[in-house]
């Protein structure tokens, strides 16, 4: 998310009714599935939501962030309580959910509020590719749908591996620059410079994406970037839009490769910078269409 992190989620509880409480669970009843796990999840992060909407759990969400896009009807379905540095505590606590889940470190602060005020909290770290599914597991199961997980991954891992075959008739891979964030200049995250690569590309800082933290993949020096001339430039600025014509001007910057091709691109954040079903569908075929057209045009 940008370092402003927006409140998006102002528009939260008022115009979506509140789910109402479910009877209480007793352990001595046979359990299944729909009884198992946790009922009402609010999820601070986007990912989750897609992945329990994906999954047909979406009944146990109560809450959502305001960044949420994906799926469109949660926006009309679910009350938004947070953005991704702050939430609404308050609003949380009323949706008396019995597990939040978030994402990435920079969300330990109001998970420990959370905590403090005796919700049941899991953020998870994410950030490679096999993490990702790591995790996709570990929430299928926890909502009783482990098998449906396990089937939704092997798909996925056999179009990531049909991308990867399909991305050896290149006739040279070409050097990505991906530019997540531009002032400073931050570079790729693990997962999409593994994403790149599985697309037919390779990442130009990839020393930079095995760092976890969003601090340590600035770019200190931008003429660095120019020195590895990059064949593509992709842009996925969290919280704005992409300005490939900004990219273009900045000083000795006509001199890279991708600008010279015109070969600056825009994948949205919520496609590509989310830690689980986006990323490894819509995220990497984006990649890969891109690698592939800059193949055609450079055979």
């Amino acid at each position: 998310m940008s370092p402003d992190d927006h409140d998006l989620s102002a528009d939260a509880t008022d115009s979506v009714p509140i789910p109402p409480l479910a009877p209480a669970r007793d352990w001595r009843s046979p359990p299944q599935n729909a009884s198992l796990g946790p009922q009402r999840i609010v999820c601070l992060t986007e990912e989750t939501t897609e992945w329990l909407y994906l999954l047909g759990e979406e009944a146990r969400i109560v809450g959502i962030s305001g960044y949420t896009v994906r799926p469109r009807r949660a926006r009309q379905e679910k009350p938004k309580v947070s953005a991704f540095l702050s939430a609404k505590i308050d609003k949380i606590l009323a949706l008396q959910p019995d597990c939040v889940i978030g994402f990435s470190d920079l969300q330990a602060d109001i998970a420990q509020q959370l905590i403090r005020a005796g919700v049941q909290v899991t953020i998870t770290n994410q950030r490679s590719v096999m993490q990702i599914l790591d995790v996709l597991y570990q929430i299928g199961a926890q909502v009783g749908r482990a098998a449906e997980a396990l089937a939704w991954i092997d798909g996925v891992r056999a179009q990531l591996l049909a991308i990867e075959a399909a991305a050896r008739s290149l006739p040279r891979r070409p050097r990505i620059y991906f530019e997540e964030w531009d002032e400073p200049p931050i570079s790729a995250i693990a997962w999409v410079s593994e994403l790149m690569g599985i697309a037919g590309g390779d990442d130009c800082f990839p020393e930079l994406a095995r760092e976890p933290l969003g601090k340590q993949r600035i770019i200190a020096d931008s003429q660095e970037i120019i020195r590895r001339n990059p064949d593509i430039i992709i842009g996925s600025w969290c919280g704005k839009k992409f300005r490939p014509e900004n990219v273009a001007a900045r000083p000795g910057w006509e001199q890279v490769n991708a600008v010279r091709d015109g070969e600056l691109h825009e994948i949205k954040s919520a496609d590509i910078l989310q830690p689980g079903p986006a990323a490894l569908t819509d995220g990497v075929a984006q990649l890969h269409r891109i690698v592939m057209a800059w193949g055609q045009r450079h055979a």
